[in-house]
Order: structure tokens, then C-alpha cells, then sequence
């Protein structure tokens, strides 16, 4: 048994635990511990989606059916004490929903892995909100591990930048709607090579002025429904017409220029110009309020 397994073993049973066995899985040789772990030992780690009632009801009811868990949990060492699961929140809480005091999990020794995988069920993500708030999450936990380290290292698992700074502005405005400026933020947004300490402070910065931004095409919004004009992508049509980006082929300017100009255009746009039949070739994303 190689040190990262007896460690791992060790720190099982100092949990109250039992190892079962371990082998090497058959891709990369690399060591597993399959163990049985207290479920109190183990919690999900804090930078992934919440935990969906009716998903974790519905697999208590199936698990229950069957009377057996069959399923093992991936677990890795948590900073402190204990394991976290990155992949396992819905099972961990449908067992402690019937009463079990214990839970099968398949025991890593790289703690790296809980992005890795995490990185995957973010592509499983149902909608923009959630795929932004699972990388915010997975990014502020890499601030506190990992601080000194550069935010291009981490680009498999956020998947694009502009995720993290969309993932600020739904922690700040949950009703936040991010797709009219997701596709900005995507062509204009690039992984920093500053460490994840510094480069999270400009996603917040960036957060803050398309905030600032959508607080005044809320406004545009509001005008154009008193004014009798109905869609469901009005906001989407606003902000097409105050983005300069659809006129520059070339190289764009930045994107907090872009943000800039984008606020002061929102501020002088005239909806009295605004007819019904200019929202028929609109799109994008529907409004969200």
C-alpha cells in the first residue's frame, strides 16, 4: 500500500470508519480506498449547486424501495476534518433522510479531483444561473485553497470567465438576468493569468458595472411597457441596440469600455422611437422579472 493510501486509511478510521479494501481503478492505476464512512463525517463540498428537495425526496423514496444502497459516494479529505463529496450531496442527504448512520464512498487521496469533477457537473448544469453560481462557488473555494496560484491554471474547471463574473451578479441579485449580457461578457472576458486573490476582484468590479448597466435597461424596460409595447425580450432588444459591439469587426476595446458606453447609451435611449413591429425580429434570452 503506497503512503497517499495508508494515510487515507488512516484518516477512515480515525473518522470512525472502516476500509473495506482498496485497488487501483483501471485507467490510470491510480489508488482507491473503498471504505465506510459515518455519514456525519462527510459533507458536500461548499462551492456546488443547492440541494434540490424534490431530487433528494424522490431518491430517499427509491433507495428505500430497493433497501440498498448500491451507489458509493466520491470522497475526498476536507481542509479541516472529515471528507467532502463533490459528487454525491443528493445521496449523502436521501440516506439521512431514512435514518442511515453510515454511507459507502470511494475514497480519493487527491482533494484536486473535487474541482475536477465538480468541473463536469457544471456542463450538467440545467440553466445559466446555475452553471455561474457552481464556478462562483468552485472559484471562492479556490481562493481560500489556493490563493497564490494563477487563475488560467484553473480554466477546466470554470469553463469560460465570463461564468464567474455572471455567478457574481446572481449572488448579489438573485432575479439577475444574465443572458441578455452573457454573450458580451463571453467574447470580451479572458482567464487572467493573476493569482485567483487578485483576478476575483475584477470579476466583482466587472459584476458590479453590468449591474449598474441593467439597472438602467431595467429602466428602458419599464418605459417601453408603459409606452403599450409588449414582448418577452424586451430587455434583449434594449440591449442590442446600446451594444457597440455588433458594429466593431476588428479588435474590440475592453470590456469595461464597452460597459461604459453601453450605461451612457441606456441613459439617452429614446423609446418614444420604439415601435411594435421593431420587437418582432427580436431575441435572445426572454426577461426574467
Amino acid at each position: 500500500m503506497d503512503r497517499p493510501t495508508s494515510e487515507l486509511g488512516s484518516a477512515v478510521e480515525k473518522s470512525g470508519g472502516c476500509v473495506i479494501g482498496t485497488y487501483r481503478e483501471p485507467l490510470g492505476a491510480h489508488s482507491v480506498v473503498l471504505a465506510i464512512l459515518p455519514i456525519d463525517a462527510v459533507d458536500p463540498t461548499p462551492f456546488q449547486r443547492d440541494l434540490s428537495e424534490a431530487h433528494h425526496k424522490k431518491l430517499a423514496g427509491v433507495i428505500e424501495k430497493t433497501g440498498r444502497f448500491l451507489d458509493p459516494i466520491i470522497a475526498v479529505t476536507a481542509p479541516d476534518r472529515g471528507f467532502w463529496t463533490p459528487n454525491g450531496r443528493h445521496r449523502l442527504a436521501a440516506m439521512k433522510r431514512l435514518g442511515a448512520k453510515s454511507i459507502t464512498a470511494l475514497v480519493l487521496p487527491d482533494r484536486e479531483l473535487a474541482w475536477q469533477i465538480l468541473a463536469l457537473n457544471t456542463e450538467k448544469a440545467h440553466n445559466l444561473k446555475e452553471r455561474s453560481l457552481e464556478v462562483i462557488r468552485i472559484y471562492r473555494g479556490l481562493v481560500e485553497e489556493n490563493p497564490t496560484h494563477l487563475e488560467s491554471q484553473f480554466a477546466f474547471y470554470l469553463e469560460e470567465p465570463a461564468l464567474i463574473t455572471l455567478g457574481v451578479c446572481y449572488e448579489r441579485e438573485p432575479r439577475f438576468a444574465g443572458g441578455s449580457y452573457h454573450p458580451i461578457l463571453r467574447r470580451l472576458e479572458e482567464f487572467s493569468d493573476e493569482p485567483v486573490k487578485a483576478a476575483v476582484r475584477v470579476h466583482e468590479r466587472h459584476a458590479g458595472m453590468v449591474l449598474q448597466l441593467d439597472e438602467k435597461v431595467s429602466g428602458v424596460v419599464k418605459e417601453l411597457k408603459e409606452h403599450g409595447l409588449v414582448s418577452p425580450y424586451l430587455r434583449a432588444f434594449v440591449v442590442a441596440r446600446i451594444n457597440p459591439l455588433r458594429w466593431i469587426k476588428g479588435e474590440p476595446p475592453p470590456l469595461e469600455n464597452v460597459l461604459k458606453t453601453m450605461r451612457e447609451r441606456a441613459a439617452k435611449f429614446n423609446v418614444g422611437k420604439v415601435r411594435q413591429q421593431d420587437l418582432a425580429g427580436a431575441a435572445g434570452s426572454p426577461d426574467e422579472e
